[in-house]
């Protein structure tokens, strides 16, 4: 049994090689967004086929998943085939601006899906109504990966498909999904050759000094995931592409310092925001933390959430205040699903979207109030 679209999704990427249509990729600027595009770019060109563009989502400044502004950055490409990568699940409008642009879109992504879907040429997503794939929890990498093995066929060369298992294994690990099932196969396979692997950066990061200090391959691993996940956008790429993607030793080792010295200061400054942020919730007698600050890096706020809402066990919403709109992140306890509840709030809400216990929103400024009643009302 496939993944509901996979082989028609494989079967139009094809057509847009063999015509010479321009294709566009759309990642999320994490770990698996990176790792998918990283991915499905190398599947395309191994085709002789052409990427026109890659883009990935700024979050801070744009919001989560696909933005209008992305979207008016590419349109001088259309006619093209617009690629969504772990992201576009929830981008309603976005999804129709990219049509009326001249776009052709096709979804690949693994986050919830709400109550409808876009409009979308073709949407692979393992939970959309309809899909029988047994297994859910893929990454969206590993959707990717399923979708490379369609594409490249007889043509993986076993170095290829070595690489991409590495890069699936990272980021399957990376976004926390169940390390069960086809999820645990993926990981096996993909740290078996981690360390020797054919991909410049991921052998030159485990050569490192740092990365020699460490005895198991799991604590090696976890520390480069670490440097991974520190958000950096440097001229709209993410630190982890520009990583994985770096073209000599020198390169990859000084992307790996940088993020280094951004991380010892992340930590201080976490360490303050967190003494800010439970001195006043002190005494706080509601079912949820919702608290921001337009004093915050926005890097900041996913750790932020998760710190708090593992010590407090509340749903925790922390956001970066702008001046006229927010960017939050969210983490819920188990019992709670993030999306769901903010999908019976969803009228206060410009984008949302994610898993059930870590997701992302942007809001009005002035409808803070509203969304944060309604979320109480609805948790009750």
């Amino acid at each position: 049994m496939e993944i509901k679209n996979l082989k028609k999704t494989a079967n139009r990427i094809l057509k847009a090689i063999k015509n010479k249509e321009r294709i566009i990729l759309y990642g999320d600027a994490d770990i698996d967004g990176a790792a998918s595009v990283i991915i499905l770019k190398e599947s395309i060109e191994s085709l002789g086929g052409n990427i026109t563009s890659v883009c990935f989502s700024n979050r801070e400044n744009e919001g989560y998943g696909i933005s209008k502004i992305g979207l008016e950055h590419l349109k001088k490409f259309t006619p093209a085939l617009l690629i969504t990568l772990d992201c576009g699940i929830g981008n309603f409008q976005e999804i129709d601006l990219a049509n009326q642009l001249g776009f052709e879109v096709l979804i690949i992504d693994h986050h919830q899906v709400l109550s409808k879907v876009p409009n979308a040429s073709i949407i692979v997503d393992p939970k959309q109504k309809g899909d029988k794939y047994p297994f859910k929890e893929l990454a969206a990498t590993g959707i990717v990966f399923k979708l490379s093995e369609l594409l490249l066929k007889d043509k993986i060369t076993k170095a290829l498909k070595e690489n991409f298992l590495e890069l699936t294994a990272l980021a399957t690990i990376a976004d926390m999904m169940p390390q069960e099932q086809e999820n645990k196969v993926f990981i096996e396979q993909g740290l078996k050759t981690i360390e020797n692997s054919r991909r410049l950066a991921l052998r030159t990061s485990f050569q490192m000094e740092l990365f020699k200090n460490l005895d198991y391959l799991n604590q090696k691993v976890a520390k480069l995931i670490s440097i991974l996940n520190i958000r950096d956008l440097k001229n709209g790429m993410p630190a982890s592409f520009r990583l994985l993607n770096s073209s000599s030793e020198e390169e990859s080792q000084e992307i790996i310092l940088e993020l280094l010295k951004k991380n010892e200061f992340k930590k201080e400054k976490i360490e303050k925001i967190i003494d800010e942020i439970e001195w006043e919730i002190l005494g706080n007698k509601e079912p949820i933390i919702f608290i921001g600050s337009d004093q915050w890096e926005f890097g900041f706020i996913s750790l932020l959430a998760s710190i708090i809402c593992n010590k407090y066990k509340k749903p925790t919403f922390i956001f970066k205040k702008e001046e006229k709109e927010s960017q939050g992140a969210v983490r819920t306890p188990s019992e709670v699903n993030s999306v769901s509840l903010m999908e019976r709030c969803s009228e206060y809400l410009l984008t949302f979207g994610g898993h059930p216990k870590a997701s992302g929103f942007r809001i009005k400024n002035e409808d803070l109030d509203k969304f944060k009643k309604c979320l109480i009302e609805n948790l009750k």
